[in-house]
C-alpha cells in the first residue's frame, strides 16, 4: 500500500482539500441515480484522510434516500468534490472523493486506477451492474 497526498478542489477554486489515498486501490463507479446523473467517479478513504483546507462555509449539503450519506457541494459553482459517511450512520466513517477533483493527480496514474462497478441503482453494491457503458 503506498498512500499519497493528492490536492483538490471545486471548480471555482472557492473549495480546496487534500486527501491521502492509495492509487493502487480499487475506485468506484455505480449506476445510483446521483453517480449517474454526476458521472461521478469516486475513491472512498477513511474519515482521517481528508482534510477541508478552505470553502468550509462554501460547501452546501445534499441528501437523499436513506441520507446516510452527505453530499457536499460547492454552493457557487455546483461541483461535488466529496461525499462523507459519518461514522454514526457507518461502521466506520469514510469520504467518497471525486477523483475529476484531484487537480494534482497527474493523467497517467489516472488511467492507472482500478474501477469496481456497483449496481447502487438495485442497491446491490456486491455486483457491477448489467449495463456499465455509459457510466
Amino acid at each position: 500500500m503506498t498512500t499519497r497526498t493528492f490536492h483538490g478542489s471545486c471548480h471555482c477554486g472557492r473549495v480546496r482539500f487534500a486527501c491521502d489515498l492509495d492509487p493502487s486501490q480499487p475506485t468506484s463507479r455505480c449506476n445510483c441515480s446521483i453517480c449517474t446523473k454526476l458521472r461521478l467517479w469516486k475513491a472512498f478513504v477513511p474519515g482521517d484522510a481528508l482534510r477541508l483546507l478552505q470553502g468550509a462555509d462554501e460547501l452546501t449539503q445534499y441528501r437523499f434516500n436513506s441520507g446516510r450519506v452527505e453530499h457536499a457541494f460547492c454552493r457557487h459553482c455546483g461541483i461535488k468534490p466529496f461525499g462523507h459517511g459519518p461514522k454514526a450512520a457507518f461502521p466506520d466513517e469514510f469520504w467518497a472523493i471525486n477523483i475529476a477533483c484531484l487537480d494534482d493527480m497527474d493523467d497517467a496514474t489516472r488511467a492507472g486506477l482500478v474501477v469496481v462497478w456497483q449496481d447502487g441503482r438495485h442497491d446491490d453494491w456486491e455486483h457491477p451492474p448489467a449495463v456499465t457503458a455509459g457510466l
